[in-house]
């Protein structure tokens, strides 16, 4: 019998008389070395682990944007306030939907959002926005805060921005902390704490020891962590950070101008499409990505006040920076001025509100397995069924229309 022959009665053996390659999984004919399956197991058993210890890909609602409010400015009915001045600035500095270039749809849904939940993410500010106050008066707006948390319009999320963990300040970050939370009584439903200017992985390991302390000392909720990138260390050691970040943390936000800075990039091109500050979220989007970390980004210091000309010149910049970050997988950003709400909606709007119809069409066919124009993998539909998601939870698209037109309700989209 030839060689040919002596393979073809091999692999008409029934499966429990040939040594295994792959053990209980499979019993298919093979003609790879018996035992290799095993082999591969103990080369990948750390890789293995790695990989099932890895979080899950969030599935909860993430906000457009995260509103900084210096702690002296802060009230019961900020967001009401903001919406009104938002509101205040489109009567004043705009006709219509074309002065912001948008479409009809766009701008009613910017008036309803302006007026029915202008703030998604609230953020206290103790830090570069409220600036050195002296002990007494910062600890006197911390307990006003903590005071405040209970009674305030409620938005998605809310937290404050602690001064750094460095030397100098370090004791004033945790006071101030204290203070608010003591004065609250209680850490309040999705709170976080943003840990600004991290430089590497031992700020992140000493934010966790701070939060399981006043998880032992607070009642409420687990108190959450936000990570602040904006120095170079932070950047170049980006890797290490998330490695020790754990599920407590909240997610990576890029500091425009202390990074850029720091960089030295001279103050008049300091901005969130300068090259330093695409490759510095660019390398923190990667290293988020393999732990299920966002990355949030940093802010834009045009604000729209002035003349109409003024406005108007400082939305269509905001608009392109928002939408522009949004194309580069980067949906949350800061908001730092009431009249930033209306540039941060119109461009976030128009972004899920233009792609609607093909992405709803892609899904649909996908689902249907369906050949369209485009061959779809899994990951693909993945990306399509979150772009339609983060649509449906700022409020730019529907319920209805997107299971009519997709085929896909909530649940399904998760």
């Amino acid at each position: 019998m030839g060689e040919g022959a002596g393979r073809r009665a091999e692999r008409r053996v029934p499966p429990r008389r040939r040594a295994g390659l792959y053990g209980a999984r499979m019993s298919e004919p093979t003609s790879l070395p018996p035992g290799l399956a095993g082999r591969l197991d103990e080369l990948l058993a750390d890789a293995d682990a790695a990989l099932a210890a890895r979080r899950p890909v969030a599935v909860e609602r993430q906000p457009v944007h995260t509103v900084y409010v210096p702690a002296d400015r802060l009230s019961r009915d900020t967001s009401e306030r903001w919406g009104a001045a938002a509101r205040e600035a489109l009567r004043a500095h705009a006709t219509g939907p074309e002065t912001l270039g948008v479409e009809s749809e766009v701008w009613d849904r910017l008036l309803r959002k302006l007026a029915d939940s202008p703030i998604e993410d609230l953020r206290i500010d103790f830090e570069d926005g409220y600036g050195d106050r002296g002990d007494a008066e910062e600890d006197a707006h911390a307990r006003r805060a903590g005071e405040l948390l209970g009674d305030m319009t409620p938005t998605h999320g809310t937290g404050l921005r602690i001064k750094s963990l460095d030397a100098a300040t370090r004791g004033r970050a945790l006071r101030t902390l204290d203070v608010l939370l003591s004065a609250c009584g209680r850490v309040p439903a999705g709170f976080v704490v943003t840990v600004a200017k991290v430089r590497g992985p031992a700020e992140v390991l000493a934010a966790r020891e701070l939060l399981a302390a006043v998880d032992a000392a607070v009642p409420g909720e687990p108190l959450r962590f936000e990570v602040q990138i904006e120095t170079p260390e932070a950047v170049a050691r980006i890797d290490e950070i998330v490695a020790v970040a754990g599920p407590r943390c909240a997610g990576l936000h890029y500091g425009t101008y202390d990074y850029s800075a720091a960089l030295g990039v001279a103050a008049a091109h300091q901005s969130l499409d300068h090259p330093v500050a695409d490759h510095a979220k660019a390398t923190m989007q990667v290293a988020a990505a393999t732990v299920g970390l966002r990355v949030v980004d940093g802010s834009s210091n045009v604000l729209p006040v002035g003349d109409g000309e003024a406005v108007r010149t400082a939305w269509s910049m905001h608009m392109r920076l928002v939408e522009r970050s949004m194309r580069q997988g980067i949906y949350q950003g800061w908001d730092l001025h009431p009249g930033q709400l209306v540039s941060r909606y119109a461009a976030a709007f128009s972004f899920y509100r233009e792609g609607f119809a093909v992405a709803a069409a892609r899904l649909r066919d996908y689902q249907a397995r369906v050949s369209g124009g485009v061959l779809d993998e899994p990951a693909t539909a993945r990306a399509l069924a979150g772009y339609l998601r983060r649509g449906l939870d700022c409020g730019a698209l529907d319920a209805a229309e997107v299971t009519a037109s997709a085929g896909a309700d909530w649940s399904r989209l998760d």
